[in-house]
């Protein structure tokens, strides 16, 4: 069983009529479930279930992907779709945009019916006080996670431990110490009482590793801000070093297995956030495109539809053209290939042909006209520069770096998804990883780093680098001591991580947005010091009493 994958999702906007309703004066009823239905053994039962689909407002969607990995050192904007503004950092981004709106409102969703599992369990009949207990764990995780996404992104906000049952104005900005005190204090009791093991029977439940695996996340953030502590990076990496040690995680021998659709419940999975092809229950709260599933086979991929040759299919997906790569990104992060599996594995480079027949040319002008039988390769990208008078012996059209353009470059593929009903639907099946084992290593790394053991941090690298080696190419992977900067760490986690929503995360915890943005990405060169934190959405503010609820700075 799929924890996500239930119908009684609506339960969980049914228990919020608070910090989440645009109009709080106003009252909706979205279903026809009563609210008492939670104190029975089936309804609390329903509820935990519920306060997990608020994970698919943030994970696996546009808006997820417009949060953390638009307008970075890696990611520029490609052809289509809106929201460009946070690609751009410019006067776009604005407190009424509706994505900011959307995640605030969904996620105080979430956190209100963990509020409502956590205060209510006390009192619901028929379940047994071990399951109250579990349950309890798993909606502080839940609402340590919530409360972590809204924290990172908007900084200081309304830290609300209790249901609320009916429209209230009462709001405040607690502070960033008062935020990450409870997040801790939240994780730490979810780690006390889940299960102690790598995944639950009931695949998708939190565990104790799911839990350690998001404290680990939140002492690695809090380490770089004002509320840092003189142990966060130790605590960091004993976290880490538990995750690697003391559960069956274990890191698949290819690289390119990780992502393969085929084998979504794989060793390396730390947390995942569940889909399904059952379109009935297979909701995304908001944020995606189609309504439901997990889109994000339709953001990166290249305008390769309109090409000689092809035709949209289900194989090679819908290219929405959202996301392109940044030069940097793919000159430098993942410029050496001889002996690093991961460009490869990371980028579609050959498409073939499913319109055959004889065509003109459009991007490769070394010869006029091309023909294909069906399966012939239609489209290569050889990822450097290859010579006119070369590509005029291919049979095929070639995209070389020089023709990129924001329709045309390489696309990313991690997440392509082929299970999908036609070739028109949006709604993907696929499960969202949150954290896998290649992460936990790099956040030891960089925990270690910062605490000046350099054999440490080099060690846990090196995992990961071996990994992603061509056959025979391990020992050319390795890096030494003196390689280990943390310029390498950055780029090495960009690598390894490219696309799972966590560039953005990574450049804030940092502190470095706004350095390696405008070095490396021109086209988001506005970019400044308040974009570190997002607007808070128009709509809180409104809903606030006067003069309560400030705006971020800048905006």
């Amino acid at each position: 069983m799929k924890i996500n994958k239930i119908k009684g999702l609506a339960l969980g906007g049914m228990l919020l009529l608070s910090t989440s309703c645009q109009d709080l004066l106003k009252e909706t009823v979205i279903s026809n479930i009563g609210n008492d239905y939670m104190n029975t053994a089936k309804g609390f039962e329903d509820a935990t279930k519920a306060a997990y689909s608020s994970l698919r407002t943030f994970y696996g969607t546009q808006l997820g992907l417009t949060f953390t990995e638009y307008g970075t050192d890696i990611y520029a904007t490609g052809a289509d779709g809106g929201y460009k503004g946070f690609h751009f950092y410019d006067t776009q981004i604005q407190p009424t945009v509706d994505y900011l709106a959307i995640l605030w409102d969904e996620l105080y969703k979430g956190i209100n019916t963990c509020n409502a599992i956590i205060g209510r369990a006390a009192t619901v009949q028929g379940v047994s006080d071990a399951t109250k207990k579990l349950r309890v764990a798993e909606a502080k995780f839940l609402r340590a996670h919530y409360y972590y996404i809204l924290h990172q992104q908007f900084g200081p906000l309304d830290l609300r431990l209790t249901e609320t049952t009916g429209p209230t104005k009462e709001t405040k900005r607690n502070t960033d110490a008062e935020i990450y005190a409870q997040i801790i204090k939240d994780c730490n009791e979810a780690i006390a009482d889940l299960e102690n093991k790598a995944h639950s029977s009931d695949y998708g439940r939190a565990t104790k590793a799911s839990a350690e695996a998001l404290l680990a996340k939140v002492y690695l953030a809090k380490a770089y801000g004002s509320s840092k502590a003189a142990d966060d990076f130790q605590k960091a990496a004993d976290l880490c070093t538990n995750l690697i040690t003391k559960y069956s995680f274990k890191l698949l021998d290819d690289f390119a297995a990780v992502h393969n659709e085929d084998n979504q419940q794989n060793s390396e999975v730390v947390f995942a956030v569940q889909y399904t092809t059952d379109q009935i229950t297979n909701v995304t709260n908001a944020g995606g495109e189609g309504g439901g599933g997990n889109n994000l086979h339709l953001y990166f991929g290249m305008q390769y539809d309109t090409q000689a040759g092809m035709v949209r299919d289900v194989f090679y997906g819908r290219p929405f053209k959202r996301l392109r790569p940044t030069s940097y990104c793919l000159n430098t992060v993942f410029g050496e290939r001889v002996n690093d599996s991961r460009y490869k594995k990371s980028f579609r480079d050959t498409w073939k042909s499913n319109s055959p027949g004889t065509f003109n040319t459009s991007f490769d002008d070394s010869k006029a006209k091309v023909t294909f039988a069906s399966g012939d390769t239609t489209i290569f990208i050889p990822g450097y520069e290859m010579s006119k008078e070369e590509r005029a012996t291919k049979k095929y059209q070639v995209l070389v770096p020089s023709k990129y353009n924001e329709a045309l470059f390489p696309t990313l593929q991690k997440f392509f998804d082929t299970k999908r009903s036609d070739r028109t639907e949006p709604r993907g099946s696929r499960d969202y990883f949150v954290w896998r084992l290649a992460d936990i290593y790099l956040m030891r790394a960089e925990a270690n780093l910062q605490m000046g053991k350099k054999a440490e941090a080099t060690a846990d690298i090196n995992v990961v680098r071996e990994r992603a080696a061509w056959p025979g190419k391990k020992e050319a992977m390795r890096i030494t001591e003196d390689q280990m900067t943390f310029d390498f760490l950055i780029e090495e986690r960009a690598r390894e991580l490219a696309g799972e929503q966590m560039r953005w995360l990574d450049l804030k915890r940092w502190g470095l947005l706004v350095d390696r943005v405008k070095k490396y990405n021109p086209q988001a060169s506005a970019v400044a010091d308040k974009h570190y934190l997002r607007p808070i959405p128009q709509t809180q503010i409104d809903r606030s009493a006067p003069g309560v609820f400030a705006q971020n700075p800048g905006y």
